[in-house]
């Protein structure tokens, strides 16, 4: 079961990729499609005996962790390492199959209705099946070179998927761009790999686990890193967490991810919902007995999840691309997730990262029947009045935005949309660390909570309330005179998507709304549940899960105090006084274009590395290979040569007398040289 649940997705993927001119798109879109579902209920068959029926089926105890593993074949034996290719299935595991699968499985089917008309269907579901193969590969891993193979996997099919429209200059930019930001990170976990192979002796996770145990009473060995006599876990540690900084987008390795919107919507969903940007996460969780060797390593994840957190909500607040303001809040929630991790509160980071794939999902698909109703607008500020053209999607978008902002009764165990119990929980883990790192975390936290509220009604009331508004947000008053056309004509004609495109969101709606409710004992309640259900897969840190049940109640009712905040902010902002936002920006220039621009990063980098290093290329191309190589070196010897040649082509006359002359010249040198030699003597 758990091989076809992996190999299903690889074999659609090929058969697309392959055979999908002479099989047909529909055809194409039908056999990827229909594997996905099969792996997704395969996976859901795995998941449900460990969620409600008490463990994983065919798991074998191994310590204190129940797990299944699956031998594909011996991969690499070198000396005293022996790997073979396992897939290793654990609690962790098949929560991240039924995440990747269930939401892959709905993207496939609202792929059929939004890329309808696309003339490369086929490659386009080739590649969908090919990303998710690649997570896949990642969640299953059972050794560092299995999981970097997944890794490096996931950032391909990132590549071709967000670059699809290929010919489109700004999409090949934006898949360049997310392929060489993730390669910086992606070289930190390389070398966090080879570090703890070179610290621990193994590379196969049980055995990196036991060693990292046995530091509990041999103490952490000292390694030295650039020129630093350092705690050799905490190297290996940070390493590694360079990697998931670049995959989940985390501050400072965040500017591919905004970019990323240039793919097809359906894209955006998979990347940000279920695929890549949860494969830092993911990894982080899987090695948490590595990061609880480094306190320091624990506190840098805090710190830097709070920050993204609050840096993506900021950003969040003036966008006003549908998709790129989902785009920073995933910036921002996946800053919540790695608070989590840093606190040692494993089971509250991949409690968020289960709810925020349904309910992201079901943003992220809703944007895209927006933009698909109104003919491919992504302008907030061209929408408006579009709850009464579509309905069902203005309501599966409250669903999602109500999961998203954390709407929520605190102390309820069941009232509360999946966001709310998920987020609230990572909230009270901040605030429970204590010191001056946990409460920089939990304001920063409920700081992005309240902008969070506040953009994401912004959004509501842009897109379906108030008056459609003409499309005038243009340099050119020409192109502003047409796309007002459009938008009437665009705005008249707008109508539901088809069926196939709305199922999906009923599904992914069904989780936003229950997803919290039903797995937050699992997850997060109860200490004895919570290592009963992962049975080893994570470390559960009892001290910090009690004393976040046992915050003050201010601390509990921070979160919705200032989701209704930011709910009230938007309404009076956005409906009651709608002229307001356009005085705030008018007297706040400064500010508003330092949030639009992205606090200047893309700036920024582009000053410090990508100018320097055009510099350094155009000066080894003009410098070096033309002027030196080619003009000086490579030209300019076969230039000596040509004219050496010329000069000595001319002493080949052919004429006869000619040589003899010179015959004559050369005898009258040696004797004239013979005399003046004999009277020197």
């Amino acid at each position: 079961m758990i091989q076809a649940i992996v190999f299903l997705p690889l074999i659609g993927a090929l058969v697309a990729g392959l055979l999908g001119r002479s099989i047909s798109h529909r055809n194409s879109e039908y056999i990827t499609t229909g594997l996905l579902i099969v792996s997704a209920l395969l996976s859901w068959i795995v998941f449900l005996p460990v969620a409600f029926g008490g463990g994983l089926m065919g798991a074998e105890i191994n310590g204190d962790t129940a797990v299944l593993k699956i031998e594909l074949m011996r991969w690499i034996q070198v000396g005293d390492m022996d790997l073979r290719w396992v897939l290793r299935v654990d609690t962790l595991t098949a929560i991240m199959l039924m995440v990747v699968n269930t939401v892959s499985s709905v993207v496939h089917v609202y792929s059929i209705g939004y890329m309808a008309d696309d003339v490369h269907r086929s490659r386009f579901f080739a590649y969908l099946s090919l990303f998710t193969f690649a997570m896949l590969m990642l969640v299953t891993a059972d050794n560092f070179l299995q999981m970097f193979f997944g890794w490096e996997g996931v950032g391909l099919a990132s590549y071709l998927l967000i670059g699809f429209w290929y010919t489109k200059p700004s999409a090949t930019a934006a898949a360049m761009k997310a392929f060489v930001v993730n390669r910086v990170g992606d070289f930190g976990f390389s070398l966090g790999i080879f570090g703890a192979f070179m610290v621990l002796g193994h590379i196969d996770f049980d055995g990196v686990f036991h060693a990292a145990e046995g530091f509990a009473t041999s103490g952490l060995p000292i390694m030295q890193f650039l020129g630093w006599q350092l705690d050799a876990m905490t190297v290996v540690c940070l390493l590694l967490f360079m990697g998931a900084m670049g995959k989940s987008a985390q501050f400072l390795l965040h500017t591919w991810l905004p970019d990323a919107m240039e793919g097809p919507t359906p894209v955006s969903a998979l990347i940000h919902a279920a695929t890549m940007v949860t494969a830092g996460v993911f990894m982080v969780a899987r090695l948490s007995p590595l990061f609880e060797t480094s306190p320091t390593a624990m506190e840098v994840i805090l710190v830097i999840g709070a920050i993204t957190a609050f840096f993506a909500a900021t950003v969040g607040l003036v966008q006003n691309d549908i998709k790129r303001v989902i785009a920073y809040s995933t910036c921002s929630q996946l800053g919540y997730m790695f608070v989590a991790l840093g606190a040692g509160a494993y089971s509250a980071g991949v409690f968020h990262l289960l709810t925020h794939a349904f309910f992201k999902a079901l943003l992220f698909l809703g944007a895209g029947t927006v933009i698909h109703a109104m003919h491919h607008e992504q302008d907030m500020r061209n929408m408006g009045g579009l709850r009464h053209k579509i309905p069902v999607t203005y309501a599966m978008m409250l669903i999602g935005t109500l999961a998203l902002t954390g709407v929520g009764i605190p102390g309820s165990e069941w009232l509360g949309f999946s966001g709310f119990f998920s987020k609230d929980s990572i909230i009270e883990a901040s605030y429970a660390v204590g010191g001056n790192t946990g409460m920089f975390a939990f304001w920063m936290l409920v700081i992005a909570a309240l902008f969070t509220s506040f953009y994401s009604w912004r959004l509501i009331h842009l897109t379906f309330h108030g008056k459609p508004r003409p499309a005038v947000h243009s340099h050119d008053d020409h192109a502003a005179h047409d796309a007002h056309d459009d938008h009437g004509s665009a705005y008249d004609h707008a109508h539901e998507a088809p069926n196939v495109m709305l199922m999906p969101l009923y599904m992914l709606g069904v989780g936003a709304v229950l997803a919290g409710a039903v797995f937050y004992s699992m997850f997060f309640h109860d200490v004895a549940h919570i290592e009963h259900f992962f049975a080893g897969a994570v470390v559960v840190d009892h001290e910090i899960i009690e004393a976040a049940h046992h915050v003050p109640i201010w601390v509990k009712w921070s979160a919705t105090v200032a989701m209704v905040l930011g709910f009230v902010a938007a309404y009076f902002m956005y409906i009651r006084r709608p002229e307001m936002p356009g005085r705030m920006v008018a007297t706040n220039p400064g500010l508003y274009q330092f949030l639009l621009n992205k606090w200047y990063f893309d700036e920024i980098y582009d000053t410090i590395f990508v100018k320097p290093a055009l510099w350094i290329g155009r000066a080894f191309w003009k410098g070096f290979d033309d002027w030196l190589i080619d003009d000086k070196i490579t030209e300019g010897l076969g230039r000596w040569v040509q004219n050496m040649t010329g000069w000595v082509t001319k002493l080949q006359s052919g004429y006869l007398y000619h040589y003899a002359f010179a015959m004559l010249i050369g005898i009258a040198a040696l004797l004239t040289w013979a005399i003046v030699a004999g009277a020197l003597i």
